[in-house]
């Protein structure tokens, strides 16, 4: 059925044309064979269905389907559909390529008037704005559908006015269909009773065109823009964050100029069964700008094998120096850095203050414009997003090792710090 359904269009037509009128009906109708995996819900007794996914990804289609055969099992149903603007509603719940007037069946016609869509079967669905909330004080209904809640302005106001009127049947359900932009209102219905998740990425749709989903990939992989429209994460700046996701976008550029000089820093783990081998490569402009040029990193590495990480990342970019913090023992990173490469310049740094005091004069440099990111470096974004001023880290893992590495090698190369150990040549 996947396979028919990526088919061109003269093989759909010759693959049909010698099937039975039922046969053909049956393979049109039955959505449950068309669907990828992520556009069926995979729960029983669900009260809310959130589908966070990105955009191509079938949001719109999964959620019509769904409303569609509620509308067909329950032909008194009455339906709420709620758009951030009524034009929403009618142009892409509706009327759109994957909205409820194309999940219809051929022999069961739809009809839009007056803000009503009035299904074959005798269910009614109607359309409410979350810019009027008052709007859907007082009517009530089995079932709904809220589409890009992370949209709404009047969010709260809308959805608690729609809650209160979901109260007829047994069991009224929801569907919800956002892309994960954060705000107050998603981060609310996530934490409600009887959610049931479904995420989703762009390229999880097998039905998009390839040269779409490449297209996308080549333009907005791995910045905030392409994680949470493309590949529907969910992504939120900490409360009193060094970083924030803003801040590292407008610090993000394509391309470098001429480099001075290049370093690799390096945080390195206290065993192999430890924290990640923080491993960042960064170079400092003629424009005297500093450039982020790769995170390395790299976890359950024994020692000799993070060794030969940092010493193929200072070769990928002819880096100068090896700045690698010793206080997880230096006599031992000492050694396993000859031991992988006995050209490589090393000073090894004392830590005397925590992982967020040191990070702060480096965060400041970001904000004045003074250091880019030359590319996407997802892991090293969420550490550094969550360092929080004055201590403390929210981010993903145990300890910010590449975030960690990345002070170091920006601190050498801005700020021209000097630690109490001299340069080794290895």
């Amino acid at each position: 059925m996947q396979a028919l359904a990526r088919a061109d269009p003269a093989l759909q037509a010759a693959t049909l044309a010698i099937l039975s009128p039922e046969q053909r009906r049956e393979l049109l109708h039955r959505w449950e064979r068309w669907a990828h995996p992520g556009q069926l819900p995979t729960a029983e007794g669900w009260r809310i269905w959130l589908i966070l996914a990105g955009r191509g990804f079938g949001k719109t289609r999964a959620a019509s389907e769904w409303v569609s055969e509620f509308a067909r099992s329950h032909p008194k149903a009455r339906i709420a559909l709620v758009g951030a603007t009524l034009d929403d509603v009618h142009r892409v719940m509706v009327g759109g390529e994957g909205g409820l007037q194309a999940s219809a069946h051929d022999d069961e016609p739809t009809l839009w008037k007056g803000g009503v869509l009035h299904f074959a079967s005798g269910a009614k669905a109607f359309a409410y704005s979350a810019e009027a909330p008052e709007k859907l004080r007082g009517p009530e209904h089995h079932a709904g559908w809220c589409d890009e809640i992370a949209k709404w302005r009047l969010g709260d106001a809308a959805w608690d006015n729609l809650m209160m009127g979901m109260r007829l049947g047994a069991h009224p359900q929801l569907v919800v269909t956002t892309t994960p932009k954060p705000g107050a209102l998603l981060r609310r219905v996530r934490t409600l009773p009887g959610v049931h998740e479904t995420h989703g990425r762009t390229v999880d749709n097998p039905h998009l065109p390839a040269s779409f989903v490449e297209a996308m990939a080549a333009q907005y992989a791995g910045t905030r823009l392409g994680r949470q429209e493309l590949d529907g994460e969910l992504l939120e700046d900490v409360q009193g964050a060094l970083w924030t996701r803003g801040l590292i976008e407008r610090c993000r550029v394509a391309t470098t100029p001429e480099l001075v000089r290049v370093v690799v820093g390096v945080d390195p783990p206290a065993s192999a069964q430890g924290d990640a081998c923080g491993i960042v490569a960064a170079g400092l402009g003629q424009d005297g700008r500093g450039y982020v040029l790769e995170d390395a990193s790299a976890s359950g590495l024994t020692p000799d094998g993070w060794a030969r990480a940092v010493a193929a990342c200072a070769a990928r970019h002819d880096a100068d120096r090896v700045v690698a913090e010793a206080n997880q023992g230096g006599a031992m990173v000492e050694t396993v850095l000859r031991t992988a490469e006995s050209a490589l310049p090393v000073r090894l740094v004392h830590a005397s203050r925590g992982k967020s005091a040191r990070a702060e004069p480096i965060a400041a440099l970001y904000e004045r414009g003074r250091i880019a990111h030359a590319g996407s470096f997802p892991a090293l974004e969420d550490e550094l997003c969550g360092l929080v001023a004055g201590g403390g880290y929210e981010g993903p893992g145990r300890s910010p090792d590449r975030a960690d590495a990345l002070v170091w090698a920006m601190d050498e190369l801005m700020l021209g710090r000097r630690g109490p150990a001299s340069v080794r040549g290895l």
